[in-house]
């Protein structure tokens, strides 16, 4: 199954207490596509200006994603500024320039509407809408979203969280959308709203995945070095997605291993900034960190009869 992820190609300068990268490749769908392409055909969707360099498209299609929904029109591409302190878990927003986002309209293309797999990354839920009225039937769909729509568009929000199959936002999101102080409640609330499933992205404690009637649990990956953890939790929902794509089990035991897959490649790219280390990640080195994980939870069982 190929995927479409409907999202934001951008420039962003981070910087953390180990560096700073300025005007360094970043947005959702950016890096969502780039971890989901080690396992499946991706076809993006978003908007750039006419100040986006060629580099970063090569790069791209280099990952053999699809780019004929890549709009590029008049304008500057959307750029977004941050700080992390030593709690890499929370980032500081200094400044965000919308630019040609403002404007954006997603229009899949015709090859496209037809996809079995649609990821919604974090852009305005009416768009994202928008392009669920646009798919026809897909076999599976997800969303990401943030703590601004939460804030300025909830209602819209809701629905589309009634509409997909999966919810991914993190913890503090989770907690914001509901009220709720305790996680669990708050994740019961979410997917009453009509969702099958809702993945709790919580740093470098991991992730949950709680459904009506079970809860998940992947933990991150102990790294010695963490350098910037911008775009980590798209790193997350493309390996997570893209491993389903890839594999079509939609089984409990298939998206809890779909799960640590996205946990994986979270792990690797943070190690570098922006997609330094996703450009020279290998899928041997993949396949060595899964496995390690499974160690990380790996025990007896009591024996009792």
């Amino acid at each position: 199954m190929g995927i479409v992820v409907v999202g934001t190609v951008a420039f962003d300068t981070v910087e953390t207490p180990f560096g700073k990268g300025e005007n360094v490749l970043g947005g959702s769908a950016t890096y969502f596509s780039t971890s989901a392409s080690f396992f499946s055909d991706v076809s993006l969707v978003a908007v750039v200006g006419e100040d986006f360099p060629e580099e970063h498209v090569s790069f791209l299609k280099s990952r053999e994603i699809d780019l004929q929904g890549l709009q590029r029109i008049p304008g500057k591409t959307f750029h977004w500024s941050g700080k992390y302190g030593y709690d890499l878990n929370e980032a500081q927003t200094l400044d965000t320039q919308l630019n040609v986002l403002l404007d954006f309209k997603p229009e899949l293309p015709d090859a496209y509407r037809s996809t079995d797999v649609l990821f919604l990354a974090n852009i305005d839920p009416e768009l994202q809408l928008q392009v669920l009225d646009q798919v026809e039937r897909p076999r599976l769909t997800a969303c990401d979203s943030m703590n601004f729509w939460i804030s300025s568009k909830p209602d819209a929000l809701k629905e589309v969280m009634k509409r997909v199959d999966i919810v991914v936002i993190n913890e503090g999101e989770a907690r914001m959308l509901t009220g709720e102080a305790n996680l669990v409640k708050a994740a019961r609330q979410i997917i009453s709203l009509g969702c099958k499933r809702l993945v709790v992205k919580r740093g470098e404690y991991g992730v949950l995945m709680f459904t009506a009637e079970t809860v998940f649990a992947a933990p991150a990956w102990p790294l010695e070095e963490v350098f910037d953890p911008t775009g980590a939790g798209d790193t997350f929902a493309g390996g997570f997605m893209g491993y389903l794509a890839n594999t079509g089990d939609l089984s409990e035991d298939g998206i809890r291993q779909a799960l640590v897959f996205g946990s994986v490649m979270a792990s690797f790219n943070v190690e570098d900034f922006s997609l330094n280390r996703m450009k020279r990640l290998t899928y041997p080195e993949i396949e060595a960190r899964y496995r390690s994980f499974k160690g990380l939870t790996s025990f007896r069982d009591l024996g009792f009869n």
